[in-house]
């Protein structure tokens, strides 16, 4: 029987769980703070039961490693983890959270190349951008990693032709005029893991994980309380770890 692919995101409120066996993915999400270590497994295990899978046949599991929430990149990885040592050879790969939003976009577009800009809201005013160029078979990174900005910085990571993502009503105007691009938000601009699945099949979407112990996803910017402290007494803190993209 063919494996399954299992893709996770969990950077934002939303969490969203897709599975493929063969070229069929099916999507579940649930919405608001503080749900996912709560329901993950369920939503795992109701779309495993639809496919007449189980989680032993598992080869393959995609996370979204932000930027994003602390806790909900941790949830994922935790699970991504759990599974991939559980299975021995189970595969574990990773792309910015960003991305499989760009990658809706870019699904959507006509345009080829189409460069997209993924946002998604960054609290403090900011938001997280990442910029990335499609063509037929390969996505590129245009500009940084993805980080936290303010918006009327955006025009510094040059012309788009799409822009999506989960804006804050109150920024939409700034980025509509910053970017010169009616930009998709509500439900279009929101994560759907059915999009990493599908970065799999281009060259550049994925990266694979090696490492387990090692991995950490990308948070985009240190912790509220680790930047407080480093503006305190003007200096790193000490061991800090997160990494930045």
């Amino acid at each position: 029987m063919n494996g399954v692919t299992l893709a996770i995101d969990s950077a934002t409120t939303r969490l969203t769980v897709a599975v493929s066996r063969g070229d069929d993915a099916i999507e579940r999400h649930i919405d608001g703070p503080r749900r996912h270590a709560n329901e993950i497994l369920a939503l795992i295990d109701e779309l495993l039961t639809a496919i007449d899978a189980r989680i032993n046949q598992i080869d393959h599991v995609i996370t979204g490693d932000g930027p994003g929430s602390f806790t909900g990149l941790r949830v994922a990885a935790s699970v991504a983890k759990a599974i991939t040592w559980g299975r021995g050879d189970a595969r574990w790969s990773s792309a910015p959270s960003l991305l499989a939003r760009a990658m809706a976009a870019a699904r959507g577009s006509e345009v080829r190349p189409v460069t997209v800009l993924a946002l998604s809201d960054a609290l403090r005013g900011e938001l997280y951008a990442g910029c990335w160029r499609f063509d037929d078979a390969a996505v590129t990174l245009v500009g940084p990693s993805p980080r936290a900005i303010k918006p009327e910085s955006l025009a510094s990571l040059g012309p788009v032709q799409a822009v999506i993502g989960s804006i804050p009503e109150q920024l939409i105007d700034v980025v509509r005029a910053t970017t010169r691009v009616e930009p998709i938000v509500g439900e279009a601009g929101l994560p759907d893991a059915r999009d990493l699945i599908a970065l799999a099949d281009i060259r550049g979407g994925l990266e694979g994980i090696r490492d387990r112990a090692a991995w950490q996803p990308d948070y985009g910017r240190p912790a509220e309380a680790q930047a407080v402290w480093e503006r305190k007494f003007g200096r790193p803190l000490p061991d800090s770890s997160y990494h930045s993209g």
